[in-house]
């Protein structure tokens, strides 16, 4: 069944105009029909279509389900955005596929990137949440400062993914299933020094992805995997 998304739930509403177009023009749906909604905060319904006209869908709700994650923690990627928008776009709709809370912009010394409209990648995680059937709906953090993000409150484990020569850890061996992380990805010039040394004075552990050498909507996304893949083979 199609899952459609708004944001507010009524006994009786009014589906948001995108939805109510797609509902209407693409499924054909007519009043009776049963459809499915969510309000992407973990929570879906049952509902009835009880007015369809040319431009708009009325649905009384019958049931609610709660719907949490399917994942036990909460995990948030903090990454620089790249210049070409459509990597970033990559990224928001296969991590919300996968599973993700929360994705923050962050703005680093060697940042491509320097402005950031949430407003497309909103609407990309939107229908990737409803297309992968989840209740879900990651916050996109609008783009921050480095220093800012690093010493923002966080309650868990937090790291800091780079491609130096220091000393790091595998991911995937030193995070501990079920804890709730956060995860700094850098642009394609890297986090600098100073950057990576202030983090780590944050309490941000370095770590590695891997031998390979990865872009940066890449090593994000092998970022989500690698937390979902730990807890899949060491459930809490």
């Amino acid at each position: 069944m199609y899952l459609f998304y708004t944001p507010t739930i009524a006994p009786v509403i009014e589906l948001p105009e995108t939805e109510a177009q797609h509902c209407i023009r693409v499924l054909r749906m007519k009043t009776g029909d049963t459809i499915r909604l969510t309000d992407g905060a973990g929570h879906c319904y049952s509902a009835v279509l009880s007015s369809v006209s040319s431009k708009s869908c009325i649905a009384e709700i019958r049931d609610t389900q709660q719907c949490p994650p399917h994942w036990p923690n909460f995990l948030e990627i903090a990454v620089a955005p790249t210049k070409n928008m459509e990597r970033m776009e990559w990224f928001v709709e296969k991590a919300t596929e996968i599973g993700i809370n929360k994705i923050s912009f962050i703005r680093c010394r060697f940042s491509e990137r320097k402005e950031l409209k949430l407003s497309r990648l909103e609407k990309v995680a939107i229908a990737a949440m409803k297309q992968s059937l989840k209740a879900t709906l990651p916050e996109l953090q609008a783009l921050t400062d480095f220093n800012d993000c690093i010493r923002s409150p966080f309650r868990g484990q937090q790291f800091i993914s780079h491609c130096r020569p220091d000393e790091r850890q595998p991911l995937c061996a030193i995070y501990h299933p079920g804890d709730n992380c956060r995860i700094l990805i850098g642009p394609e010039g890297d986090f600098c020094e100073e950057e990576i040394s202030d983090a780590k004075r944050c309490g941000f552990i370095p770590v590695t992805l891997g031998e390979s050498r990865l872009r940066t909507e890449t090593a994000a996304l092998c970022a989500c995997q690698t937390i979902h893949t730990v807890n899949q083979l060491h459930p809490q």
